[in-house]
């Protein structure tokens, strides 16, 4: 399925086993693709009656359709008469902001010093099979991509010659989804496939994405084979990926895997002070072990205070305290335990199942979406403090017997399935992660 026209035959091919033939024709036969971007499908009709139909109707049979081809979600716009498109530009900078990520900037403690010293291994010496691929792994927060985009700094500055690109798990699949409707697939294998140097963020969102995946699986080949590195994060290791191709697992645990851990206090402390460095700002011995005792698990927090911190002192002119320093942690971390929003849950249940939001909160049967939505009650009542008919509120107001009955099937589903449980564990660690 290479191409604009070959999508559409297979919605329509699909959508007749759905509708009778006679609606197809009313509805359809007008009906030309323009475009397919970033998970948009454009199409053109003859008439606004058409057009509102066509939405009211059919569209989301027509997502649903392009959700299971691409495992992605998905928006329709129709075009009527006259109304054109223009396709919005995919961002194709191979190295966004690569120079301030040095290793020089990066802070090594016990926590993080052998993902740090495999790093500055690949750069010595890339393409090394002991290291290729070099996957690290961790919560976010804690300096994956930094020392990710640190590597591709140091090669680009050994050889400039050596050709390199960074991407995100899931902005592969949208640039992958971008060239079909470009009719340009050849480009898109060209501008990865015959690279010295891939730089993957967050491996994990490929997973469960059939088309993406498969299209990862020969990238990857390519580059190995050619003697090419590649460098891939990821929140968690392949063994915990559940619906990571086998192919893919076997590939990134054939390489070299290096976790980085939330920093101990020392650590946290020199963050701190490299970070108030950064931004020009002096802060006291008490001042900066209150900042490290208080937060714990991540640097991406850490640097949230001190940026407060800056502007509270260049913007209101305020002389830092430790008064100062307990309200800057405030409004970067919530007070005790993080509750993720219900909004938060679903969206993430979603994204895991390929669905559409609104699919889960509503009355969509299907065995898929019924499971999506059975997973969201269960882990709102697990991670929230929402009662069972605040819970039945999320879901057009079902009501508390129901919300039960999903929760006990998935506690069930938990204890017989390790595949369930698993997913609840993926969910989970993507609703932190979100934060």
């Amino acid at each position: 399925m290479n191409s604009l026209n070959d999508i559409w035959e297979e919605i329509l091919k699909q959508l007749k086993q759905e509708i009778t033939p006679t609606a197809i024709n009313t509805w359809f036969s007008d009906c030309t693709p323009v475009a397919l971007d970033n998970c948009t499908l454009v199409i053109h009709t003859t008439s606004d009656f058409k057009r509102s139909i066509i939405l009211s109707r059919f569209s989301e049979k027509i997502k649903a359709i392009l959700t299971d081809i691409f495992s992605c979600d998905f928006d329709l716009n129709i075009l009527v008469g006259d109304e054109g498109y223009e396709t919005r530009e995919v961002d194709d900078s191979p190295i966004p902001g690569i120079e301030w990520y040095t290793f020089d900037r990066f802070i090594v403690g016990n926590s993080n010093k052998f993902a740090h010293a495999a790093a500055k291994a690949v750069v010595a010496n890339p393409g090394n099979p002991q290291y290729n691929p070099l996957l690290i792994y961790g919560n976010s927060g804690l300096g994956k991509t930094h020392l990710l985009l640190a590597i591709g700094q140091a090669i680009h500055q050994n050889d400039p010659s050596r050709t390199m690109a960074y991407i995100k798990g899931d902005d592969f699949t949208n640039q992958l989804v971008n060239s079909l409707q470009q009719q340009s697939t050849d480009k898109f294998r060209e501008k990865f496939r015959n690279l010295d140097l891939l730089l993957v963020d967050d491996i994990q969102f490929i997973a469960g994405k059939e088309r993406t995946q498969e299209e990862f699986f020969h990238t990857f080949n390519n580059i190995y084979e050619s003697g090419g590195q590649i460098v891939i994060t990821s929140d968690r290791p392949p063994m915990e990926m559940t619906l990571l191709d086998d192919r893919l697992r076997t590939r990134f645990e054939g390489g070299l895997m290096a976790d980085i851990q939330p920093p101990d206090l020392e650590t946290r402390m020199a963050i701190t002070k490299n970070k108030a460095a950064q931004f020009g700002l002096v802060l006291s011995d008490d001042a900066v072990a209150y900042i490290a005792e208080n937060i714990t698990a991540n640097v991406r927090q850490i640097e949230g205070v001190v940026k407060k911190l800056t502007a509270y002192k260049e913007i209101l002119n305020d002389v830092i305290t430790i008064d100062s320093v307990k309200r800057a942690i405030e409004e970067v971390i919530k007070t005790g335990t993080y509750i993720p929003k219900p909004e938060i849950i679903i969206r993430e249940a979603a994204r895991y199942y390929g669905l559409d939001e609104k699919d889960i909160r509503g009355q969509n049967r299907a065995k898929n979406t019924a499971i999506a939505r059975q997973v969201s009650m269960y882990l709102m009542r697990t991670l929230t403090n929402l009662s069972l008919k605040d819970i039945g509120a999320e879901f057009e107001d079902r009501n508390h017997s129901t919300v039960l009955t999903s929760i006990r099937k998935i506690e069930d589903m938990m204890a017989s399935d390790p595949e369930m449980a698993g997913t609840i564990r993926d969910i989970t660690s993507n609703i932190v992660n979100s934060v």
